[in-house]
């Protein structure tokens, strides 16, 4: 901690990250232990996230994330959004075809951004707000091999008419950004992804990580 920084914030932000990876919650108890304050200490910074419905206690005590956190996540979206679009754009342009950044939301891949190319006669519509199972299509499957550490060596995957007749996809996951689970891809007409698509893609996916670091 440095003079700058509020002990009690930086407290709260660890009590809700500690919460965040249990799925049965955490007695104060076991919160007391692994933030290594006491038990008084803990119950006030529960009441406090309570108040603004970030965390909920169940009837044994223990504390889960409240809901109040879907509210600050529904805002993550148009910021990644935001940080992703200059990639897409020069993805999009660079290749002729649709570039989309996709995340997890549940059990599905969301398309939260989607730039089509300007000077295409012809390309695949894709829209934000698109939603398809994880294990189909190159978008969720890249996701799934990053899930699974089997990303191959070339970084990328390919498919062919997963969720479209006559499109074929190349999509590259997202490494290294904390909280944020997704791939960078492209949609095309196409039998078959040229060659040259696959590496300019995971490029992209690393310029998107690197926004969002």
């Amino acid at each position: 901690m440095t003079a700058e920084t509020s002990q009690t914030l930086d407290r709260g932000l660890r009590v809700l990250k500690l919460l965040a990876d249990t799925d049965h919650g955490l007695t104060v108890t076991e919160l007391s232990n692994k933030l290594g304050v006491n038990r008084t200490v803990v119950y006030r910074l529960l009441a406090t996230l309570e108040q603004h419905a970030l965390v909920r206690r169940d009837l044994g005590g223990r504390a889960r994330v409240g809901l109040g956190v879907l509210r600050l996540g529904r805002q993550v979206h148009p910021l990644v959004r935001e940080a992703a679009l200059p990639a897409l754009r020069s993805l999009a342009e660079d290749i002729g075809a649709t570039a989309h950044l996709t995340l997890v939301d549940g059990a599905e891949a969301l398309a939260v951004a989607v730039v089509e190319p300007t000077w295409t006669d012809y390309h695949v519509a894709y829209r934000a707000g698109f939603r398809h199972p994880l294990d189909r299509g190159a978008a969720g499957r890249a996701i799934l091999a990053a899930r699974q550490q089997a990303v191959d060596d070339d970084g990328y995957t390919l498919t062919h008419g997963e969720l479209e007749a006559g499109a074929s996809g190349a999509a590259a996951p997202l490494i290294g950004v904390t909280g944020v689970e997704g791939s960078v891809g492209v949609v095309m007409l196409a039998d078959a992804v040229p060659e040259r698509v696959g590496p300019r893609v995971v490029d992209a996916a690393r310029e998107v990580a690197e926004a969002l670091r």
